[in-house]
């Protein structure tokens, strides 16, 4: 690891309140963040926390290259964290959702109806977009 990614290493928020992080991680911008784009998208597991509003316009942002980090999530079993990747994400991005079509279509037709796994992602199918704040 280079001292680059060892700061960067070092920006990753370590707790939900951690706000002050994730809003120098948003100043750094992509692509400047990808290399802890994993530990980023483990804070859009639940929506509701504060670093999850500052992170979420940046890595919604991003659109395609951020597609090989969110198979790993959509063809998991978390079912809310799908769903808060869909609606968070993904919804904001054609461009992105593009990418993602097969998982997309397999949410659509065996996604968790409970959580609204199937619901987002036929949405998305279907051109219903989000706009950007």
């Amino acid at each position: 690891m280079n001292s680059f990614e060892q700061n960067l290493a070092d920006l990753v928020p370590v707790d939900k309140l951690d706000t002050d992080k994730a809003s120098a991680l948003t100043a750094l911008g992509y692509p400047a963040i990808e290399p802890i784009l994993p530990q980023l998208l483990e804070w859009l597991q639940d929506i509701n926390w504060p670093v999850a509003q500052v992170l979420q316009p940046l890595l919604a942002g991003i659109g395609p290259p951020l597609a090989p980090h969110l198979r790993q999530i959509l063809r998991g079993n978390d079912d809310i964290w799908i769903y808060w990747i869909l609606v968070s994400v993904v919804a904001y991005s054609p461009a992105l959702a593009g990418c993602l079509t097969d998982e997309l279509e397999h949410l659509a037709a065996n996604g968790s109806a409970k959580e609204g796994v199937r619901n987002a992602a036929r949405d998305i199918l279907n051109g219903n977009y989000r706009e950007p704040a």
